[in-house]
């Protein structure tokens, strides 16, 4: 059986992890017939962000600590993963992928990962294994591939120049469409970048899922 660890980056689109990627994501790898862990950086949040306001709140939350509740508890530190029992991963999007894992909603095509996600993410390139890239989360790309890597963000022009800025090259992409790029070992897909309802996030994931198992 495959094992496909999966990184989150809070609980919640505006803050966290895309909740209803994070959530197909872990269905289109069991439905597949492999298994899946959840994994996340012991980090701080950039901020919190009040859902049913829509607006920052006053308090601080951890990255692993708001992830484990999409996980239902069952959640590594990724300084806890062996990467040598996975097959590959694959990273759900939301505004964590670009506010935690990277600074890429702050600082644009200047952005940075985080230490510890560059470290985690850098063991799967090093050891040759699968990535699958959803929604914001392929914005990482350049900065863990270098020049030249293939991948999608959807069609929004802004962010597509940014990812080219990076290094990218960006490749527009309909809803449920999926990017490989072979010589990188890499898969991404726009989900909620162009979904307009959860059926096409659903078509959009268990596209990439099965492209990601093909390739590991």
């Amino acid at each position: 059986m495959k094992k496909i660890a999966v990184l989150l980056s809070g609980c919640g689109v505006f803050d966290g992890s895309e909740i209803h990627e994070a959530v197909l994501s872990l269905l289109a790898i069991a439905k597949a017939g492999a298994s899946y862990q959840c994994v996340a950086p012991d980090i701080a949040q950039m901020h919190v962000i009040n859902h049913a306001a829509g607006q920052e709140a006053n308090e601080s939350r951890n990255v692993l600590v708001e992830s484990a509740r999409i996980a239902r508890g069952e959640i590594k530190a990724t300084t806890e993963l062996d990467v040598n029992e996975f097959d590959g991963l694959v990273i759900p999007g939301g505004f964590g992928a670009a506010k935690n894992l990277c600074d890429f909603a702050i600082k644009g095509a200047d952005a940075q990962l985080s230490p510890l996600v560059a470290e985690f993410i850098g063991q799967f390139i090093a050891a040759k294994k699968v990535v699958g890239f959803i929604c914001i989360s392929p914005m990482m790309m350049p900065l863990l591939y270098g020049a030249g890597v293939k991948g999608t963000i959807g069609t929004d022009a802004d962010t597509a120049a940014a990812f080219n800025a990076m290094g990218g090259e960006h490749q527009s992409a309909k809803v449920d469409d999926v990017v490989v790029d072979l010589e990188h070992k890499v898969v991404s897909t726009p989900a909620y970048m162009l979904a307009g309802n959860i059926v096409e996030v659903h078509n959009s994931i268990e596209k990439l899922v099965a492209k990601v198992l093909e390739l590991a």
